[in-house]
This record gives C-alpha cells, sequence and structure tokens, in this order.
C-alpha cells in the first residue's frame, strides 16, 4: 500500500538513539519552515492518561475514545479494546497536514528509512534485510555498508538526506 504523505523513518535497535536524533532533527527541519509530525510506535502498554484524573475515570468506564481540550492543546485517547493494533497508514490518516511525518519505530512497514547502527550495541544492522533503508546514521565508520553512511551526530546531514529522499522543501 502506498502512503499517501510524505513520511521518512527512523529504525534500529533500542538504545541506539533514534529518540536523541529524532529529538535534534525536529528543531533543525523546523528551522528550514517546514512543519513535522511524528509518530512513535511503542512495543509495550503505555498510558498517557493520569489515574485520578477525569479523562483516565471516563475510560476506564468503558469511553472508547476520550478528548481532553485547553487553551495549549488538545490530546484524543482512542481505546483499541479488543481490535487489532492500527496500521500506519490507518494512524496516518489521523494527523493534521504537514509538510513531513517522521516515523520512529514500524520498521517492517514500507517507507523510506534511516537506520541508526552502533554496532557497540551488538546488535546486528537491520539494512541486509530491508530494502526500504536507503541510507545508515552511525557513530563509526561501517566499510562493509554498501549504503550510504552519515555520521550520527551531524543533523544536517540527515536533514539532507530525508529531504532529498521525500522530496519535500525541493
Amino acid at each position: 500500500m502506498k502512503l499517501a504523505r510524505n513520511i521518512f523513518g527512523l529504525a534500529g535497535w533500542s538504545g541506539s538513539g533514534k529518540t536523541t536524533l529524532m529529538a535534534r532533527l525536529i528543531p533543525a527541519l523546523s528551522a528550514r519552515g517546514l512543519t513535522v509530525a511524528t509518530v512513535k510506535h511503542a512495543h509495550h502498554a503505555f498510558d498517557i492518561d493520569q489515574p485520578g484524573k477525569d479523562s483516565y475515570v471516563h475510560r476506564m468506564a468503558g469511553a472508547q475514545e476520550v478528548l481532553v481540550a485547553s487553551a495549549n492543546r488538545w490530546a484524543l485517547m482512542h481505546e483499541n479494546r479488543d481490535g487489532p493494533e492500527p496500521t500506519l497508514a490507518e494512524l496516518l490518516t489521523k494527523l493534521s497536514p504537514v509538510d513531513l511525518v517522521l516515523v520512529e519505530g514500524f520498521k517492517r512497514d514500507a517507507h523510506p528509512k534511516l537506520e541508526i547502527h552502533r554496532p557497540s550495541n551488538g546488535k546486528p544492522p537491520l539494512w541486509p534485510d530491508d530494502p526500504r533503508i536507503v541510507a545508515v546514521a552511525s557513530d563509526v565508520v561501517l566499510p562493509d555498508c554498501p549504503l550510504p553512511v552519515l555520521d550520527l551526530n551531524d543533523v544536517e546531514a540527515v536533514a539532507d538526506l530525508i529531504l532529498r529522499i521525500t522530496g519535500v522543501g525541493g
């Protein structure tokens, strides 16, 4: 399935630095005048709501969706209950229009990705088994990698790659 948005993913094993790079990329891309949204996949149960809050009481009472709004932000919580986990394509339909969506996780989905790879983690690279990985960012030289290898700390070079691959801003 072709995704209708300009999306680009960061993929890698836990502890590789995906979130750190994401936190540096968002302001770098925003400084270039782009609007950016993110989608993060969690492999474990998570909760953004707090016991004792009214919205939590609403959810625990069985509400399928709870929308919380204030002057500063709003958040929509949707309970899957016994339904399936939504696909990335389904989740993308929930976002407002932006120039670029950065995806952390969803490493098996068919969108272009940058692998964040640190050999010191002791994990194998993902790029040999994922043709959607277009480049690798690492903290060391990777002489055996046939893909472009970027310095993990060169955020501007990573931003340039993302914009070149997605065609955003060009």
